[in-house]
């Protein structure tokens, strides 16, 4: 009697449908953000200082907290690749071919990084594009091929960005903390899209409504006419 029914068991489970492998790439996969919605998060340095994207182009950092400028969304364009973009900026991080760290209004490939997750939670942020090419080391009857020295997103002690080629990966200035936002954060993001849910058909930002968030940080009339936030 019991094989009867563990035959009958093995039957129904036979035509059951088979159990389908998660894709890695889809949402809730290894690589959920891939090509997804982007992180939205702050970016902590260990100097104390939170990166910012500013609407002129400047990057720096920031002491502040409650910072508009610093909430960032962050997307992956390839495995191990991100893009870097500020929220109320508008514009993505990027390293240019002499090091220095700017705000580009246009997506290129100089606002590629690659992201490494290390000890503690930090993670660096390299150029994809950019880097020092070492000359080969010869030792003995061995030659070794050129290697290439990463170039770092650095924010030092003073809140002001570092060269790419002065840095390194193991820099207090180059390990970046990735917090989620707090309830702070949240409400600014959504009083930035209901500006955008409120604007022109062109998804203009209403400069008045974001001026309390931004306080004095738009600084010489400079107005966020952004259209492609």
């Amino acid at each position: 009697m019991v094989l009867i029914e563990l035959l009958l068991l093995l039957s129904v489970l036979g035509h059951a449908e088979p159990r389908r492998r998660r894709d890695a790439a889809a949402r809730g996969g290894v690589y959920e953000h891939l090509g997804g919605a982007p992180r939205r998060r702050k970016l902590y340095c260990a100097t104390k200082y939170h990166l910012q994207i500013h609407p002129s182009g400047k990057i720096d950092g920031s002491l502040e907290e409650d910072n508009p400028l610093s909430i960032l969304e962050i997307t992956a364009v390839d495995v191990g690749v991100v893009a870097i973009k500020g929220l109320f900026s508008g514009r993505y991080l990027a390293m240019n071919e002499k090091g220095r760290l700017y705000a580009s209004e246009v997506y290129n490939k100089e606002c590629e990084f690659v992201e490494r997750i290390h000890e503690l939670g930090y993670n660096t942020y390299a150029s994809r594009h950019h880097s020092t090419t070492q000359p080969p080391v010869t030792g003995g009857n061995k030659r070794r091929a050129q290697a290439k020295k990463p170039w770092f997103v650095s924010i030092n002690g003073k809140g002001r960005p570092r060269r790419g080629f002065k840095t390194r990966g193991t820099d207090k200035a180059s390990l970046f903390l990735p917090r989620v936002l707090g309830n702070k954060d949240h409400e600014m993001v959504l009083s930035l899209l209901e500006g955008q849910q409120h604007g022109t058909g062109h998804r203009r930002v209403r400069t008045k409504k974001l001026r309390p968030l931004l306080g004095g940080r738009l600084g010489g009339g400079l107005a966020l006419t952004r259209t492609d936030f």
